[in-house]
């Protein structure tokens, strides 16, 4: 029985560098060469492995969701809706500004993939960031059910708490600076429904 050749390369390790390529650069802005050259593997083993530059793409947005932007997961944990908004705005300042990888936000930069390969990928990351405009909802409709936010509407505020996150990973790509960032994202909260948690926020007056 022949004994395949061992892979001479760590999967793990391969997937961090093309994710961070592609939060740098977009789905567009990454050749099979750029990737061949980053991990230093060749291009049949890059394909053997992950089936396709889109799959490999695929492939490090979960890692990307797993890794510098689970802050979104963890937010959805917190105890109160409050906790939560506050826990997503800071994390997307934290997870975009440089701290944790290249600035910006994978899901946004790559959203702007226009080449035709990559008109699936573009709907994907769509409905990924509308699936964290529908879990935000969830979450804020749950806490409106024991007394929170009387009178907001869960998905108009969810898809604020969303916009707020991806205007902040824009204004990262362009050089904004962590301290600033955190400065708008707490601005952004000052119009929370909720004035007794708003006055929370650095500047607010209760």
């Amino acid at each position: 029985m022949a004994i395949g050749r061992p892979r001479m390369f760590d999967p793990d390790c391969v997937l961090d560098i093309a994710m961070r390529l592609f939060w740098a650069h977009g789905y567009d802005g990454v050749s099979i060469s750029d990737l061949t050259a980053a991990t230093g593997i060749n291009r049949r083993s890059l394909y053997a492995e992950y089936g396709s530059k889109a799959d490999l793409f695929r492939a490090a947005v979960r890692r990307y969701q797993d890794g510098p932007g689970g802050y979104a997961a963890l937010a959805l944990e917190l105890p109160t809706a409050w906790d939560t908004a506050h826990a997503m705005v800071h994390g997307a300042v934290d997870a975009s500004s440089g701290t944790a990888g290249p600035r910006g936000c994978l899901l946004v930069q790559s959203a702007l993939a226009a080449g035709e390969e990559a008109t699936a990928l573009h709907a994907e990351l769509a409905q990924l960031r509308e699936d964290a405009v529908a879990d935000l909802a969830t979450r804020f409709t749950a806490a409106q059910r024991v007394g929170e936010l009387p009178g907001a509407n869960p998905q108009v505020l969810a898809r604020w708490i969303a916009a707020v996150c991806q205007g902040l990973a824009v204004q990262a790509n362009s050089g904004a600076e962590p301290d600033e960032l955190h400065a708008v994202a707490d601005q952004a909260l000052r119009a929370w429904p909720d004035p007794r948690q708003a006055a929370g926020v650095p500047g607010v007056s209760s």
